[in-house]
């Protein structure tokens, strides 16, 4: 298994800090597929490839585990988590409840939100990216855009965290050259609906929109994950 981090001396920095940078270093290695779902490490793995001692390590890794990204088998070190399918199809659900009332709360104001612009510019104006995982990242802007701009903070910000933790799955839908066109049809289609106000138009869009890509969570397999690992690490053994 591949874990990323600097060995370029001894980190100095405060330990609240130094377990931070580790925190968002292994979960980047997580959503980036350098790490994989059922992968089995130990702390000191991760602290002597990031050149540090392991209280930070320890401290990161218990963030995780409180996050469910990793878990910990005081016999055998630590893993990262295996998905559980139902888990994230109940997120799911949840976010289209929460987009849905944001569509609704958007189609019945008197002015255009002025994100919606800048939306509207990116995802029709502008000449259409390549890569997935970039258009990936605009997609989940695209999304949380949406419902911060109706109004409401609190329902965004569990939006926001629903969006992290659904984040790798969405990363592998956007693996698929398909999926990144039908992401540009789809977005533009949902912003015009909204822009006229057509209420129900807008919420049927959006839910057959994030109806696929929930349905894209049953088709995955081990297979399509190591195929997700970037080419350089794919091959390097998990400990």
């Amino acid at each position: 298994m591949q874990l990323t981090g600097s060995r370029s001396g001894r980190n100095k920095a405060r330990p609240e800090g130094l377990a931070e940078r580790i925190y968002l270093q292994l979960k980047d290695d997580i959503f980036s597929f350098r790490m994989l779902p059922g992968d089995k490490f130990s702390e000191n793995e991760i602290a002597e490839r990031m050149d540090v001692s392991r209280t930070p390590v320890r401290q990161a890794l218990f963030w995780l585990e409180r996050e469910g990204y990793v878990e910990v088998f005081f016999r055998s070190g630590w893993q990262v988590r295996p998905f559980d399918f139902e888990y994230f199809e109940q997120l799911y659900d949840l976010r289209i409840v929460l987009e849905l009332e944001a569509v609704k709360r958007l189609c019945t104001m008197d002015v255009t939100p002025e994100p919606l612009f800048a939306l509207q510019s990116f995802w029709i104006d502008e000449p259409r990216l390549e890569d997935g995982q970039e258009v990936s990242r605009f997609d989940e802007e695209f999304h949380m855009a949406l419902v911060a701009a109706a109004g409401n903070g609190e329902m965004a910000k569990i939006h926001r965290d629903l969006t992290e933790k659904i984040r790798i799955i969405r990363r592998l839908d956007f693996t698929k050259d398909a999926r990144v066109n039908a992401t540009y049809s789809e977005h533009a289609s949902i912003l015009l609906a909204i822009m006229q106000r057509q209420t129900q138009e807008a919420q049927r869009q959006l839910q057959d929109h994030i109806a696929v890509s929930k349905a894209e969570v049953r088709k995955i397999t081990l297979h399509m994950l190591h195929q997700a690992r970037p080419e350089d690490e794919a091959d390097t053994p998990s400990s």
